[in-house]
């Protein structure tokens, strides 16, 4: 993860974080990062590839790098990582029980029973490599673990939350989103009862399937397609930043260079903070507010990254004192992109990406290979005339 990307998903993470705090509490948050679907949204409006399992990773290490120094304020505290980070989830949990008065034993071994749960009772052929424990300062919390199947580099992810858990060992998951690879034992169906009475030894032999899992099945391609996005939605979008931007943003847009491509990201982030979960299921969408590090759908342009997290903050900072002007109007865009959706029109999902592209080094455009580079001058001045 280049430096100039990492930075900026840590601030952009902990705004939307402390917005998110303002609006539903620390328990909200946990709510949402339990959904596979709004996970994959944050990851892609972060500037993430849309397709790689590294969003995991980074998502969680970029909430962990925005929080640090501000739990005890915003009331949440993300532990664990990747692969010899998330071994030491248990001394960080204890650690934070120190800090707050919480059992953090107990939530130590909750680590380490979830850990277990879905590397021995779950067997589905993805071998656990990161662990993420976000937990909130009264002990409520949500886990995020991923595993590999290196064979055929797919990955899988498991979503727990602790408000939604009644036994560790009978259907404890918020959701297992990923590609289904065959048989699978599913231990922690309800149906596998007297199976989890028998020895653990049973369950290291798959005689059968007890159910498949809840998946999110990522195509086999790297790069954004027309299929991988609910076209009206990103109209509605657009619609929603072009007619109501101005209206709704008078202060902001008298700042120096927030204008029209600031406001269509910020649509986008408002969406992930305030849209329904069933507005998420094409989470390749969100990648077209702040690009991807590896230039799908286009470069990270840095200048309209950079503005939103200015204005996410503004808003924020002003909600805390009691100003809700600027945070409410976030809100709307959100709810003027669905109403618009409807009967909005726009540019083919290719015609959008190319038009990105060719402006990519206007907006301080960067990918993993380097600053974006102007366009040839016929093509410019054709989508400028469009």
């Amino acid at each position: 993860m280049p430096e100039w990307l990492a930075s900026r998903m840590a601030r952009l993470g902990s705004v939307m974080v402390e917005a998110l705090v303002l609006e539903e509490g620390p328990h909200g948050v946990l709510r949402r990062l339990a959904h596979p679907f709004w996970f994959q949204a944050l990851g892609c409006v972060m500037g993430m590839d849309w397709h790689s399992s590294g969003i995991t990773t980074s998502v969680l290490g970029a909430l962990k790098r925005g929080l640090l120094g501000r739990e005890r304020e915003l009331g949440l505290t993300v532990c664990g990582g990747r692969g010899r980070h998330s071994r030491k989830t248990p001394g960080e949990l204890v650690r934070f029980g120190e800090r707050t008065g919480v059992d953090g034993e107990a939530l130590a071994r909750t680590s380490r029973l979830v850990a277990k749960v879905d590397s021995a009772l779950v067997q589905d052929g993805f071998d656990l490599y990161l662990h993420g424990f976000v937990v909130a300062n009264d002990g409520a919390w949500t886990v995020v673990q991923q595993g590999m199947n290196t064979g055929r580099r797919q990955a899988r992810r498991y979503h727990w939350l602790s408000e939604s858990v009644r036994s560790f060992v009978e259907e404890p998951h918020a959701a297992i989103e990923g590609t289904p690879l065959g048989e699978v034992v599913n231990l922690t169906d309800r149906r596998a009862a007297a199976s989890r009475e028998a020895t653990l030894e049973l369950s290291r032999e798959p005689e059968r399937v007890l159910r498949e899992l809840p998946r999110l099945r990522m195509p086999a391609h790297h790069d954004v397609r027309k299929s991988d996005v609910f076209l009206r939605r990103l109209h509605g979008t657009l619609a929603a930043a072009r007619d109501a931007g101005p209206r709704d943003f008078p202060e902001l847009l008298l700042q120096p260079g927030v204008g029209a491509r600031t406001v269509e990201a910020l649509a986008a982030v408002a969406e992930v903070l305030h849209g329904a979960p069933c507005r998420f299921s094409d989470p390749a969408r969100f990648s077209l507010a702040h690009g991807g590090k590896d230039g799908h759908p286009f470069p990270v342009p840095l200048r309209v990254y950079d503005r939103t997290i200015s204005v996410l903050k503004q808003a924020v900072s002003a909600a805390r004192l009691g100003r809700t002007e600027k945070i409410d109007a976030i809100r709307r865009l959100d709810e003027q992109a669905r109403r618009l959706e409807s009967n909005a029109a726009g540019p083919q999902l290719e015609e959008h990406i190319e038009m990105e592209r060719a402006r990519s080094h206007e907006f301080g455009g960067r990918d993993v290979s380097g600053p974006a580079q102007p366009e040839n001058k016929q093509q410019l001045s054709l989508f400028s005339a469009s």
